[in-house]
Formats: C-alpha cells, structure tokens, sequence
C-alpha cells in the first residue's frame, strides 16, 4: 500500500517522474556529485602537493608553490566533472531518457552550425554593451560579499589564464572552451530546460528561467546581464534545433575567443584585452542587434524544418 503511494506520489499516469520531483532530484544529484568531486579534487591535491598546498586553496593563498596546478585540479575534479557527470547521470538513470534530456542527436541541417559561427560573432558587441551597463548598477550593502567573491574569482581565472606558450593556449582551449561548453550546456540546455519545460509547459518561461540559473550559477554578479542573454541564446538555439550541439559550439566559441584574444594580448600581439569595455561604439551596438536577430530568425526558420536524415 505505501509503495503504491510511494508511486502515485512520483510518477504521472504515463510511467514518468512528476518535473517538480525531476527538478529537486537533479539538484540533489548535482550537490552530491560535487561534493564528491570536491572532495576527490583536494585529496589529489594532498596525495599530489601536500597538506599545505590543499589549506592553501581554501585561503586563497596564491603565493604557494604548485598553487595554479592544484587549482586546476580542484577546478576539473570538483566543477567540470561534476557538470558533466550529473546531467549523464540524471538521462541514463533517473529518467532513462538521454535523447530528450542531454539531445545528443547530430541530425541537424548543415546551414545551421555555420548561422550559430554568425550569430556568436555578432553577439560580441552585444555582451560588451550588456557588461558596460551591467557595471552601472550598485550592489545594496546586504550583498558586497558578491563583489569580493567576483574579485577572487577573477583573481584565480587571471592565474588560470597566464599562458606562456601556444601549447597551454591550446589547453586551455580544450578544457576551458570545450569541456566546459559541453558540460555547462548539458546541465543546463540539456536536462535543466528540459525539465522547466515539462514543469512549466511553456518553452520560453523554460527557457529565460535556465538562463537566469545558469548566470546566477557562475556567482558574478557585474556578469549577470551578458551572461542571462548567452544562457538564452543558447537556450533558443537547442529548443529550435532539438539538439544540444548548436549551443555547445556557440557556447565553446565564446569561451574560447576570450582564451585566444588573452593569449594574444598577453603576448603583445593585439593591443585588445577580452575584459576591455569599449572596443565597440554605439552603431556596432546597433548593427550588430538587427544583424544577430536577422540571422537568429533564418536559424529558426531552418531549424524548425524536418531534420536532415543520418
């Protein structure tokens, strides 16, 4: 009698798990994942640098020696891995539904990789224009510890970031760019919107409401703005297409544009830096908007069409 309960309780009349209760299991999932990638992440850096390498991250002390390697192990072990893992985890065997939850499927119209190329560059100016206003509004006195973490956040990317040779450019290309676009875009345009869609029944609500989570998730509060845009850029780009890879490849080429532009900044071989905030003028704002809808449109257009047969 109580499992029968048990199962009325969790399951609709079609075998499948309420989106309320999808929705606290994914989050559940997801923190004991990192949990466990946190704590597997500072036992490496123990086995590996020591006991004082490992309290040396928890304070923030980059004077340390090994203080980056450690950082990227922690950032691997408990923020990437986690990322990925957990959506797999929830398609496979929570669900048991990986084709609509993650939307690995390729079959998708050649023209519309090439339109995700356009629209990624001519956001650009968008994500620029979002910052700088994004910049203007004041944190309330309740939340100034934001500001602290975003300055320690960015204090460690900076870290992350120096590149002394083509090949760490190139690392950072692979794990920055393109593990993170896969494993951010599976958790959230993967089963997050997913389940917001089935929960909410309304496309756009799922999609704007995964866009928020997924720039509040990054905890940088002066990034807010371009970030919600990104988030549902990419959001409209898999609801369309009915595949994640559109995303991940607009995803992946945001991140790594900033790996490569920092390289080469840093290298003296640009005078442009990926945080400068006035490389575009207010006519790039502009052309660059009715542009980026102009092709946003044709990607609908195309996307919404029967899908190209494997």
């Amino acid at each position: 009698m109580i499992f029968k309960l048990l199962y009325k309780l969790t399951y609709d009349k079609d075998g499948n798990i309420y989106p309320s209760l999808q929705f606290l299991f994914f989050i559940a999932i997801g923190f004991i994942i990192l949990l466990i990638g946190t704590a597997v992440g500072f036992g490496l850096i123990s086995a590996i640098y020591g006991l004082k390498t490992m309290m040396a991250i928890t304070t923030l002390d980059t004077t340390i020696p090994h203080f980056i390697d450690a950082i990227w192990i922690l950032q691997l072990a408990g923020t990437s891995l986690p990322l990925l893992l957990t959506p797999i985890f929830f398609a496979y065997v929570i669900v048991k539904d990986p084709a609509d939850y993650i939307k690995p499927s390729f079959r998708i119209s050649w023209q519309l990789p090439v339109l995700v190329f356009g629209i990624s560059l001519l956001s650009f100016p968008l994500i620029e224009f979002l910052s700088n206003l994004n910049q203007k509004m004041v944190l309330p006195p309740f939340l100034q510890w934001m500001q602290t973490a975003q300055d320690n956040a960015l204090k460690i990317t900076n870290m992350m970031l120096q590149m002394k040779n083509i090949w760490s450019m190139i690392f950072n290309i692979v794990f920055i760019g393109l593990l993170t676009a896969i494993a951010e875009e599976f958790m959230f345009r993967g089963c997050l919107q997913t389940i917001l869609q089935r929960w909410t029944k309304n496309t756009h609500v799922a999609i704007w409401l995964t866009a928020f989570l997924f720039s509040a998730f990054h905890m940088e509060f002066f990034g807010f703005l371009p970030r919600l845009m990104l988030g549902a850029t990419f959001g409209y780009l898999v609801a369309w297409s009915g595949s994640i890879w559109p995303a991940v490849l607009a995803h992946f080429i945001n991140n790594a544009s900033d790996v490569i532009v920092t390289y080469l900044s840093q290298h003296n071989l640009i005078s442009i830096k990926a945080d400068d905030a006035h490389v575009f003028n207010n006519t790039w704002y502009i052309f660059s908007l009715i542009i980026f809808l102009l092709l946003f449109w044709v990607y609908r257009s195309i996307a919404l069409k029967k899908p190209v047969p494997q």
